[in-house]
């Protein structure tokens, strides 16, 4: 069997001004897929062990948010990271078009209303970010959010998207400052790759309902999502909330790097431990399991 290769997690961190161009979409961790399975099965394993403890423990709430262009794996990467771990502690939202009742309110509302609670781990699939991503390639949509001043598309300008960086940023301290643990990956696919399993969703009809026409129009624009994408996380990938970039053509081997990427990050939390029992309580027990042997004998 060959020796996986180490994830080093600086290795992925936004940490400087990055170039996406430069950047690989490709990683295989010199390890077959059965390997890489076979190894994500221990490290989630371990995740779900510490998600108790976090829960126990009741200080802090974890939220991954994860984006990517269309067919980068998000779906697939939550289902298989996530498998071990206790169904009540991990809440996923997958954020859509807003509601009518959502463009009433600030961009960062819904959001909001969906952070996990102390003990939890949140995932946003797709996220607070589409607000600097998918509406920058269609300013059009700022419109139907009602912001006072904003009228035309001409009155969207640069500054706009400057302030709304730091909206951002401030929005994400505020939730550092108050215990949550924060993880944002970007899945890095290639085009070529994304071809591929467009094609792969016409071709297998259990994967038809993927796929949308809508899927192709938003292919022609990929520099201009790479160009947002490369723009927001150099913007936004703070010590407090950073930036991972995954290569995301292999499927197993993106699943494997963030599940890697998460355990070693938030076992440096040495204070996310379980409580230990009341002195009152722990001073009692051989009375309570003698209660309990008691009611055997009734």
């Amino acid at each position: 069997m060959s020796k996986i290769k180490d994830i080093v997690v600086k290795d992925y961190k936004v940490t400087s001004i990055i170039d996406l161009k430069t950047i690989s979409t490709s990683e295989s961790l010199h390890a077959t897929d059965d390997e890489l399975k076979k190894q994500l099965k221990k490290v989630r394993r371990t995740l779900g062990e510490f998600q108790d403890v976090l829960y126990a423990h009741g200080k802090y709430s974890v939220l991954m948010c994860l984006q990517g262009m269309d067919t980068a794996g998000k779906d697939s990467l939550i289902r298989e990271v996530f498998k071990d771990f206790n169904a009540r502690g991990v809440v996923v939202h997958s954020f859509k078009v807003p509601t009518e009742l959502e463009l009433k309110h600030d961009y960062l509302w819904r959001h909001y209303i969906a952070l996990p609670a102390k003990g939890k781990v949140g995932v946003f699939n797709r996220t607070h970010y589409e607000n600097v991503l998918v509406t920058r390639v269609h300013p059009e949509y700022i419109i139907g959010e009602h912001i006072p001043g904003i009228h035309t598309t001409e009155d969207i300008t640069n500054a706009f998207w400057e302030k709304r960086f730091e909206q951002i940023n401030n929005f994400e301290k505020h939730l550092a400052d108050n215990g949550t643990i924060i993880f944002k990956f970007f899945l890095n696919l290639s085009k070529e790759e994304q071809r591929q399993r467009l094609l792969r969703r016409l071709d297998l009809k259990r994967k038809n309902w993927k796929f949308s026409p809508g899927d192709l129009k938003e292919r022609k624009l990929w520099n201009q999502y790479q160009e947002y994408y490369e723009d927001a996380m150099n913007k936004t990938s703070k010590q407090h909330a950073p930036w991972f970039v995954i290569p995301a053509d292999n499927k197993k081997a993106a699943r494997l790097i963030v599940a890697d990427i998460m355990l070693q990050e938030l076992i440096k939390y040495k204070d996310i431990k379980e409580p230990e029992l009341d002195d009152k309580i722990k001073a009692n027990l051989d009375e309570y399991k003698n209660q309990l042997e008691i009611e055997k004998n009734e």
